[in-house]
């Protein structure tokens, strides 16, 4: 069976080869007509834990409390913040802004209401109400008032006064979160096995989302790019910086668009300048570059067809299949090579024929360990690398297959031409690793056992913390903005902290609440109301209330307050007591002492507000009640349901932690909160819930080193059994296995030893780096097999095989390791450490290839003896 097939390919090749190429232009016309709906993905869904079941948590509180995305403008002006002329700049600036069709409101300090400008009795606050806007504001007593709120510090103004932040608001994106429900419900009947569920219904539901996703994302990139824009004309103002998580998000994916397009096409113009000075022959470098173009184009209009989207983690997929196309490509050139040199008088079909059936089984082993290398990160967990995983095991069979199909092929077409042989066997770096390998056996044991130790110390110091604004260079503008909000304005990851009140709310009058009397307050209040709603002003004794989420009114206007209160009626009145507040004041100023955070803010916030207004002492549950009255429902939206869902008996805290503390430890402060909240703070075990980005970002994180442990543990087991299945040898699958092992193991002691944390990206470099490693230790095994099968000599057998394959060995990692070494120069470090460590790694996998492997087969020579001799020039 396998004869007939292999006659009926070289048939194929040699026979049909125009025809052959004929049909792979029309595959490939085909396949770049599907490229045009290639994406990238870099959504917050990019960067979670598979199946977290955190996810559903954080989804449901973004839901109740009306979650928004936001950028935040940083403006620092040259003069004094609150010298008129910068004030006109950021008024300016703002009305700007909020002409933009993506943006859904635009907040800052000159919106805010001042409630002491200047101090007066809380009867006469009424009628004094102003803002920075307003020519009667006096702005020294603004500024003072400002820097000092509890709400406005670190949030719109750091505490020197001289930086002021802009939020930029997005419309909250309805149709989305309905497809999110759909989906959620879809997937619960399927894992449920309901009759009722319809896979094509979830098919649709899921493209439906993806498509609205795209839409939103390029949406917010416009918003952003008019957002610099706008920036670039008041650069001369001041220092402006911009950040948020949409723009982080669009960065990545501009980076890794830049990194596709400009690492790509450099490592391509570097692989064709590695071929010229290799072959020093054009049709050596033209043949494998249209190889390795035909395999890209295919690759990207499968993923186009597919609607696949490549994320951070993948985002270097195409450097990948430059490079394994190329290995193999050169594997083919160099025993092509050989044989012309040696058999001038071989016809072209009888080289190229040959060529394939000496490199056929080794390249097919090749592709399928490196397959399984690749697979095993389906093991690991997170999503996007499990999608790599998929992805570059599909890319490997579309290169082989490619490459075995359109390489000799053209070489046919081409024809013969002695002066593309070889001019001599062997090479300078092949006799060098042949010296070493021989008279330096000592040092090699020496050498790859301290290596293997400083890995092990290394690998016991690897750490998974890290940070978003680690993934960029110090020079680029979001590190700087994200620098400037985190370190003047209250930090940048947020985290929800949820208290979970045990016992329902009867939603009824509390100790100390006189109903009758509560009515005669809110009927007054709603009196003193009437009288200046025609005036436009805001009520006393709503007004500290009002304050606090001022920030997401609707450009920050004080409009007109002739919405009806609060019906006196309602029974939600009655669960805002003193005892829930101070349970949360408690839980507040705890996070607000923890040294990781900046900006807390909670009903607590906007009680100790009101509470300036009554001298300071704590707020009775009349009072309280009596506040709940009295805020008319709009504002009721925004100051109020951000914080507490009365419903779901239960408070809302929102913390922003300084991402860019050094030290900082997400895990252990995150248990630190949820234990001292229990021992300290007498909160019941599971009453105070975390959610957040930053939970499942550490989820994510934490999850790595099972992760690690699981897709090392599937490569190695994969790729030992297809050296069982290759070599038919334990003794010799478990030799091959030890340069691998050392490589693999040395990328992850140079990550330790160099305070490198293990990410997403990361976490593939050791899959990889034995996906290829293996590749070489394969190819040296079965050519140092045939060699020693002349005439069972072990040594003799090693120098033939490094003259050989030694050579195309070298070559192929060579182009490796330079092609990786581009990668260097991103200003996105994932791919600046992807690049490095690969790099690095292929350089130990080629040294313990060409030395340690060879020194093991001649000490435990798993050969055995041949029992018939084969031709030495075969």
């Amino acid at each position: 069976m396998w004869s007939r097939l292999l006659h009926l390919y070289e048939r194929l090749i040699t026979e049909r080869a125009l025809w052959l190429m004929v049909a792979l232009a029309v595959l490939l016309a085909v396949f770049g007509y599907q490229a045009r709906h290639f994406s990238l993905d870099a959504s917050a869904e990019s960067l979670l834990l598979e199946n977290d079941p955190d996810l559903e948590l954080f989804r449901t509180v973004s839901e109740r409390y009306g979650s928004q995305e936001f950028l935040v403008l940083t403006y620092t002006p040259e003069e004094s913040l609150f010298a008129q002329k910068s004030l006109d700049v950021l008024l300016d600036l703002r009305d700007e802004l909020r002409q933009l069709d993506a943006v859904d409101s635009v907040v800052s300090v000159m919106d805010v209401p001042l409630l002491s400008n200047p101090p007066v009795p809380m009867t006469e606050l009424v009628s004094n109400i102003k803002t920075l806007e307003d020519p009667d504001a006096n702005l020294d007593m603004a500024r003072s008032e400002l820097a000092n709120s509890p709400l406005y510090v670190n949030l719109l103004l750091n505490l020197d006064a001289n930086t002021t932040a802009l939020q930029i608001n997005f419309p909250r994106d309805e149709v989305q979160d309905d497809l999110l429900a759909q989906r959620e419900q879809l997937q619960a009947l399927r894992d449920a096995e309901s009759a009722d569920f319809d896979p094509d219904q979830l098919t649709a539901v899921e493209t439906a989302l993806r498509d609205r996703r795209d839409e939103r994302s390029a949406s917010i990139g416009q918003a952003i790019e008019a957002v610099r824009a706008i920036m670039a004309k008041y650069e001369a103002y001041g220092e402006l910086h911009l950040g948020g998580v949409p723009m982080i998000a669009d960065d990545i994916i501009r980076f890794v668009r830049s990194d596709l397009i400009t690492f790509g096409v450099g490592v391509l113009f570097l692989l064709i300048a590695t071929l010229t000075a290799i072959f020093r022959h054009p049709r050596w470098v033209v043949l494998p570059m249209i190889s390795c173009g035909v395999v890209v184009v295919a690759m990207l209009g499968i993923l186009g067809w597919g609607r696949w989207p490549v994320t951070v983690i993948s985002s270097n997929f195409i450097s990948l299949l430059l490079i394994l196309t190329m290995s193999m490509s050169i594997h083919l050139i160099v025993r092509y090579r050989e044989l012309l040199r040696k058999h001038p008088d071989w016809d072209q079909r009888q080289l190229v024929t040959t060529t394939v059936r000496r490199i056929a089984v080794p390249c097919l082993y090749m592709a399928l360990t490196t397959g399984v290398a690749f697979a095993s990160l389906l093991f690991s967990g997170i999503r996007p690398v499990i999608n790599f995983g998929w992805m570059m095991t599909l890319g490997i069979g579309v290169a082989f297959v490619v490459t075995f199909l359109l390489f000799p092929s053209m070489l046919v077409l081409l024809g013969k031409k002695e002066s593309t042989g070889e001019r001599r066997q062997g090479g300078v770096a092949s006799r060098f690793f042949t010296h070493l390998t021989l008279r330096s056996g000592g040092w090699i044991w020496v050498a790859s056992l301290a290596l293997a130790g400083l890995t092990l110390v290394g690998v016991s110091r690897l750490v998974v913390e890290n940070s978003f604004i680690d993934y960029f260079g110090e020079n680029t503008e979001i590190y700087q903005g994200m620098t400037v909000i985190d370190q003047r304005l209250g930090g940048t990851t947020p985290l929800e902290v949820l208290i979970n009140f045990p016992d329902a709310s009867s939603l009824q009058p509390a100790d100390g609440v006189d109903v009758e009397q509560l009515e005669e307050a809110a009927e007054s209040v709603a009196a003193m109301q009437s009288e200046v709603a025609d005036d436009g002003f805001i009520d006393d004794s709503e007004s500290a209330f009002i304050e606090e989420d001022f920030l997401s009114m609707d450009g920050g206007q004080v409009g007109s307050f002739q919405d009806d209160f609060v019906e006196d009626d309602d029974p939600q009145k009655y669960w805002f007591t003193s005892d829930k507040v101070e349970r949360i004041r408690a839980l507040h100023n705890y996070l607000d002492a923890q040294p990781e955070t900046g900006k807390v803010i909670s009903l607590a916030t906007m009680v100790t507000i009101a509470e300036s207004f009554n001298n300071g002492e704590p707020l009775s549950n009349l009072q309280l009640a009596l506040l709940y009255s009295v805020i008319p429902a709009e504002f009721r939206a925004l100051v109020i349901d951000p914080y507490v869902s009365v419903e779901h008996n239960q408070a809302r805290i929102n913390v922003r932690i300084l991402d860019s503390m050094d030290g900082l430890k997400r895990d252990a402060l995150l248990q630190r909160i949820e234990t001292d909240a229990v021992e300290q703070l007498g909160f019941e075990p599971g009453q105070v819930q975390l959610s957040g980005m930053m939970v499942l970002y550490n989820n994510m994180l934490q999850s790595l080193f099972d992760s690690q442990i699981k897709t090392l543990g599937a490569v190695f087991t994969g790729i030992m059994l297809m050296f069982l299945l290759l070599f038919r040898s334990l003794k010799l699958s478990l030799i091959a296995m030890a340069p691998n092992l050392l490589a693999a193991g040395c990328v992850l002691g140079i990550m330790g030893w160099f305070g490198i944390p293990l990410d997403m990206m990361t976490i593939t470099i050791a899959s990889i780096t034995i996906g290829i490693a293996v590749d070489n230790t394969i190819h040296y095994i079965v050519r140092f097999q045939r060699e020693f099968a002349k005439d069972g000599q072990y040594v003799r057998a090693l120098k033939r095989s490094h003259d050989s394959i030694g050579k195309a060995m070298y070559y192929t990692s060579l182009t490796i390791i330079l092609g990786f070494s581009i990668l260097m120069l991103s200003n996105f470090r994932p791919t600046l450490y992807f690049g490095l460590l690969t790099a690095l790694a292929m350089v130990v996998a080629l040294v313990g290839a060409l030395t340690l492997l060879p020194r093991l087969i001649v000490l435990f020579k798993p050969f055995p003896k041949p029992q018939s001799l084969i031709p030495s020039n075969d």
